[in-house]
């Protein structure tokens, strides 16, 4: 994805239409437009330039980010710039609002006092009404530049309201003003007083001025949705010392190359991903994985860019530099997800292209239908005004991108990076998650679980026969034997026999370890070790029988452990009303015995590498599937499924294929995910809400629909409140914890009752006989309490007392000679 800059943009209309306009350049296959962050994501073959040219004939400006700026671009276009300059616009024009509202409004209505000057000279005090307007609309020229240009490339926005809107008010009080001085030269005070009356010179300058005080507020509150890509790129290290030739040289870390070797002292920031060749330390990786007890690191340990050494000196070697470090990952993840659009925010996007034209044709209409039943001029302008500057498209093309970006940030604190929008939204949709065994509910490492020992020679003998070997459950012995200092014998004539054992020969004797068969074959197993070996199996560990000539030894049994948090990840899992199937390549046994342990629904065992792709693709036609794995293997299986989600340690490729990536190795991260997930989408449809509810609530009450009126002054109040609100429910996610459950079963439960019942859309019934044949049929079916069947509607309304598989319902039905278009 090609990422650009947009400038010029003030709401949801400007995006829409720069979207419309890049969308329609041939080659484009998406594009993307944030208003959050004025940047545009485009995929396809378009050059540049005609993208760029297709933006500027939109009218609005816009240039690439190149590779090598991207960093930084973001880094800049995250600041702050527009606050300080809106409340320097603000500062000066309340200056001159309050002087205009101090001559307007305080002396009209409540006699305050006033140079002997404008005393009984309505002229001047008209004329000073309208320099004092004039002076406020040319420190807010921007909306009138925005919004006349607009409308002259035929793509009315926000501004284009304001500005028409003020326009009017502005032209219609001018106007008032000439006539008054002919009134005044012919002496009628009456007639001058009244004109006095029809200024609005107040309401075009307090309607700019609320609407940059709504623009500063908004422009604060949308500053702090980006802190967490601000704290991220803040990690980013701007120098390295480097050893070269002996010596230590601070550089630039953009000058740090592959291999170079660097040092970090305590209290120091890591420059770049580098292994641990000198030294030991502690490391607090809390700002990339959210972990906040630090990380021990000695010799041959990896550390990464961003990350603070706390305590000793350690040397390092370069792995990863510039953009491919892991903290430049994140960052691109994080800041791409931004770029991107939820399938959510097509709704707002549909009405927000045509939004700003409505209201101007709503706001027209107004003013015409008042002056039709015989209201004045100015209560028809002011009726017309209000509806202009009380819509607000902001608050609609801000509901769903300020929640994506809080949604992301959130996630990243914890270490869980959704790579796009579309991720964000889906992973909270999801029905069932499948789980690979090893490295994901696993440690992915085997290690010694039981040591059952019928002679003394046990550990020694088999630790001298398994050091030869390089299967991982032999390297599972060798570990442990040095852990507990067993002495290390040397063997002789050592033979690896593939799918049975090992063989060799220690001090003269014949020395044989494996599996059941080969060792029986060797010597009698004792009943007493067979039950024993028998029962470890069940539990899913792999016994190892030792024998040495035709003496039994003993038994060690080996297992990948499962980790800490894979049962309460599980647990919460299906609380959450999502079913958990683990994937795996086990034999059976073994598998449902892990199984059973961590309490997953279905264990679905032997799957060969590349049948994961497979299963997933069967798991899709039962609901919305999550893949979760670690490895090379699972990423065509990550790829195919609907989410799919890679744990942080694991492979690149599969880290590539994913769509959400979980920077620590914990498997209960797949549920905070999703919780995040669900929290964000609700938050965004709460946005969206009230977006719509304020529109055509206050639209109508701005018009006075409802026989109210509404001064154009509080209208545009209403207007600049509106965003600041949407923007503000967004900040509320970050007040969420995504790693609380309390809710999780409540939420489970309100899906089970919902999910006992079925409605089926049914083709073909015409009559009372047609109900009572499906009624029938479907009541049949062992799980079916009742079905309401009507053929008017089309519907059978199925109630069930257990889960019972839509292809079964469907195939009732079907046998029956009718078709079903939809089961819900």
């Amino acid at each position: 994805m090609e990422q650009y800059h947009v400038s010029g943009m003030s709401c949801a209309a400007c995006s829409a239409r720069v979207e419309k306009a890049v969308s329609n350049v041939a080659g484009v296959t998406a594009c993307s437009v944030n208003l959050l962050t004025n940047t545009m994501g485009v995929e396809g073959t378009a050059s540049a330039e005609e993208i760029i040219r297709a933006v500027q004939n939109a009218g609005y400006g816009a240039y690439q980010l190149g590779e090598e700026k991207k960093t930084v671009e973001k880094n800049d276009s995250l600041k702050d710039t527009e606050t300080p300059i809106l409340l320097a616009r603000l500062s000066v024009s309340l200056v001159f609002l309050i002087v205009l509202m101090y001559f307007s409004m305080g002396h009209m209505l409540w006699d305050w006092p006033i140079p002997s000057f404008f005393a009984d000279n309505h002229v001047a005090m008209g004329l000073l009404q309208l320099v004092l307007t004039v002076i406020i609309m040319v420190i807010n020229q921007k909306f009138f530049i925005s919004g006349y240009k607009g409308l002259f490339h035929r793509a009315p926005n926000m501004d284009s309201l304001v500005a028409i809107g003020s326009t009017a008010a502005f032209l219609y009080s001018t106007v008032a003003l000439f006539l008054m001085t002919d009134a005044q030269k012919q002496g009628n005070q009456e007639l001058v007083m009244a004109y006095m009356n029809e200024f609005y010179f107040e309401s075009a300058a307090t309607i700019l001025t609320l609407i940059t005080l709504g623009k500063t507020l908004e422009s604060r509150s949308k500053g702090k949705t980006t802190d967490a890509l601000k704290g991220l790129l803040s990690l980013a290290p701007k120098t390295a010392t480097v050893v070269k030739d002996g010596r230590e040289t601070i550089v630039s870390v953009d000058r740090v190359q592959k291999g170079d070797v660097f040092v970090v002292r305590p209290g120091e920031s890591v420059p770049v991903d580098g292994i641990v060749i000198e030294g030991s330390s502690a490391v607090d990786e809390s700002a990339l994985t959210g972990e906040s007890i630090p990380v021990d690191k000695e010799m041959g340990s990896a550390v990464s860019a961003g990350t603070i050494n706390q305590s000793g000196f350690i040397r390092c070697e370069a792995t990863k530099v510039g953009e491919d470090t892991t903290l430049s990952q994140i960052i691109r993840m994080v800041s791409d997800a931004a770029a991107t659009k939820a399938p959510i925010a097509k709704i707002a996007d549909k009405v927000s292209g045509i939004f700003v034209p409505t209201v101007m044709a709503i706001a027209l209409v107004t003013f015409l239908v008042w002056l039709l039943i015989g209201q004045p001029f100015g209560y028809a302008l002011a009726r017309g005004i209000a509806v202009l500057v009380i819509s607000c498209p902001c608050a609609l093309g801000l509901a769903t991108p300020v929640a994506i970006m809080v949604g992301n940030g959130v996630g990243a604190k914890n270490g869980i990076l959704f790579k796009t929008a579309i991720a964000l939204e889906k992973t909270g949709k999801t029905q069932i998650v499948a789980l690979d065994k090893t490295g994901t509910i696993t440690n992915g490492t085997p290690n010694v679980t039981d040591v059952i020992s019928f002679d003394e020679r046990l550990l020694p003998y088999a630790y001298a026969l398994e050091q030869k070997s390089e299967h991982p459950l032999a390297r599972a012995v060798t570990a442990y034997a040095e852990e507990n200092a067993v002495a290390r014998l040397e063997v002789d004539e050592f033979i690896a026999l593939a799918g049975n054992g090992l063989t060799a020969t220690i001090e003269g004797k014949k020395l044989y370890g494996g599996n059941l068969k080969f060792i029986a074959s060797k010597a009698t197993i004792p009943e007493q070790a067979q039950r024993q070996a028998n029962a470890l199996a069940n539990d899913g560990k792999t016994p190892m029988f030792f024998v040495c000539e035709d003496t039994f030894l003993g038994i060690i049994a080996v297992a990948d452990v499962v980790k800490e948090d894979s049962s309460k990840a599980v647990t919460e899992l299906k609380n959450m009303g999502i079913k958990v199937v683990m994937l795996t390549g086990d034999n059976e046994r073994t598998a449902k015995a892990i199984g059973m342990q961590i309490g997953v629904d279905e264990v679905i065992a032997g799957v060969l590498p590349d049948g994961k792709e497979q299963v997933v693709r069967d798991l899709k036609r039962r609901g919305k599937v999550m893949m979760v794995g670690d490895g090379i293997n699972d990423a065509p299986a990550l790829t195919s499924a609907d989410v799919g989600i890679a744990i942080g340690t694991g492979t690149d490729v599969a880290i590539d294929a994913a769509d959400v990536v979980l920077m620590k190795n914990r498997l209960s991260d797949v549920a905070a995910a999703v919780r995040l997930s669900r929290k964000t989408l609700l938050n965004i449809k709460e946005n969206l809400f009230w977006a719509f509810i304020y529109n055509i609530i206050g639209i109508p009450l701005a018009a006075g629909v409802f026989g109210l009126t509404l001064n154009p002054m509080f209208a545009a109040a209403a207007m600049s409140v509106s965003s600041v609100c949407v923007v503000f429910n967004a900040l509320r996610l970050n007040l969420y914890s995504i790693h609380n459950a309390r809710r999780d079963y409540k939420i489970r439960q309100k899906k089970e009752k919902r999910s006992m019942e079925k409605t089926l859309k049914i083709k073909g019934m015409m009559c009372g006989h047609c109900e009572m044949r499906v009624n029938k049929a479907l009541t049949a079916i062992d799980g079916v309490v009742s079905a309401e069947v009507n053929h008017k509607k089309g519907t059978a309304i199925v109630t069930l007392d257990k889960d019972v598989p839509d292809e079964v319902l469907k195939k009732a039905v079907e046998d029956q000679d009718y078709s079903v278009v939809s089961i819900k």
